[in-house]
């Protein structure tokens, strides 16, 4: 049967959650439990299906604009289904009817494909050697024709995306920074295979605050206290705005209602003093470490490495495929402010991987250049 037949209505979360068990490489903000933390927008589950198959579904997140009844619907990674083989056109066509149909004003849509992706190592000489000016123009160790070919069609159907710049903008970053846990053939690494892939400091670093006098422990929700108090601490020290302790609380407990183990709170100390905390989510084949926070004392501990060796055991263990440790720059710009952020993460093994990005597609102008106008003012 052709994808021409494929139909869209709204499903159960419980259906979505079916699905994405068929999908073992999408992304944790797919998850029902994801919408319990966003809990400022309106969750809706939608269904593909060719005669009664469920072939594809995604979460969507519905930001409504003040006043009026209508709202911004936000896929994250999303929708799921089989971008590789599938007509996707297909698939997006009543989707997009279902949206009109429902007062939604524009569609924010972070395709989940790898467009393309580079060695740490490589990304490490570029940057040393100041030899190219973006990550782009680095020769890739893998590419995607068939990203590249829905980004063209997207764009030529009145999808429009933000080129990547060289600073961090709101959504998702396109691109990201992941430690592969399999070798190029699929095949599981272990953890010596894996830190193999760091420079040579950070693995002496790494291993000797594995093995030192360091206390490592999986927390509970109850220890998100001692998590916030550094985070509060790394706040104050890098001068970002942090998230409550309610947040996390809530994000620790969703996630962990939808699945034990989802999400872990781990604390370093030493002689009874907290030095490092990080929060890491396990979905499917992946794990993404998602929050992180230091002290500024006891630096020579390594204790913050000593939990990136705790995350990469664990998630080995649990035969994940990567280790995402959030976004990096575009650029290879020595004076960019965010350059050593990409130089620590590649020193700890980490690839750069560029994915589709998140695209817009607007259904109501007016609406849309508001809202646009609206977040510009807020500096979002």
């Amino acid at each position: 049967m052709s994808a021409s037949s494929v139909s869209v209505r709204p499903i159960t979360a419980s259906e979505h959650r079916a699905h994405l068990e068929q999908h073992p490489r999408s992304s944790f903000l797919q998850l029902p439990a994801w919408a319990e933390v966003k809990k400022e927008w309106r969750a809706e589950y939608l269904g593909w299906f060719r005669d009664s198959a469920l072939v594809g579904s995604t979460l969507v997140l519905h930001r409504p604009v003040p006043v009026v009844k209508y709202t911004l619907a936000y896929l994250p990674e999303g929708p799921v289904f089989d971008w590789e083989n599938e007509d996707f056109k297909e698939f997006l066509k009543p989707m997009v009817s279902h949206f009109k149909k429902n007062r939604v004003f524009m569609v924010k849509m972070g395709a989940p494909l790898i467009r393309r992706s580079w060695k740490a190592a490589d990304v490490r000489k570029a940057l040393s050697q100041g030899s190219a000016a973006l990550i782009s123009e680095l020769p890739e160790a893998f590419a995607s024709p068939r990203a590249d070919f829905v980004a063209a069609s997207l764009r030529a159907t009145g999808w429009r995306k933000e080129e990547a710049g060289e600073d961090f903008t709101v959504g998702q970053p396109e691109f990201q920074a992941r430690i592969p846990l399999v070798d190029d053939d699929g095949a599981q690494l272990d953890v010596d295979g894996v830190l193999g892939q760091m420079n040579q400091n950070a693995r002496r670093e790494t291993r000797k605050a594995a093995s030192g006098p360091l206390d490592v422990t999986v927390g509970s929700h109850d220890d998100i206290a001692r998590f916030h108090t550094l985070y509060r601490e790394t706040a104050e020290r890098d001068g970002f705005t942090g998230r409550p302790q309610s947040y996390f609380e809530n994000m620790f407990a969703a996630l962990n209602d939808h699945k034990p183990g989802t999400c872990t709170v781990y604390i370093a100390s030493h002689e009874g003093v907290d030095l490092a905390a990080a929060i890491r989510v396990h979905s499917g084949e992946g794990a993404w470490y998602v929050y992180g926070a230091s002290s500024a004392v006891e630096r020579k501990l390594f204790a913050p490495k000593a939990l990136m060796h705790r995350m990469i055991t664990d998630s080995v263990a649990e035969g994940c495929a990567f280790l995402d440790q959030g976004g990096v720059s575009a650029t290879l710009s020595k004076e960019h402010h965010l350059a050593g952020l990409t130089l620590f993460k590649t020193t700890l093994g980490c690839d750069v991987v560029q994915t589709l990005g998140e695209w817009d597609l607007t259904l109501n102008k007016v609406f849309t250049t508001a809202y646009e106008l609206y977040m510009k003012r807020r500096g979002k």
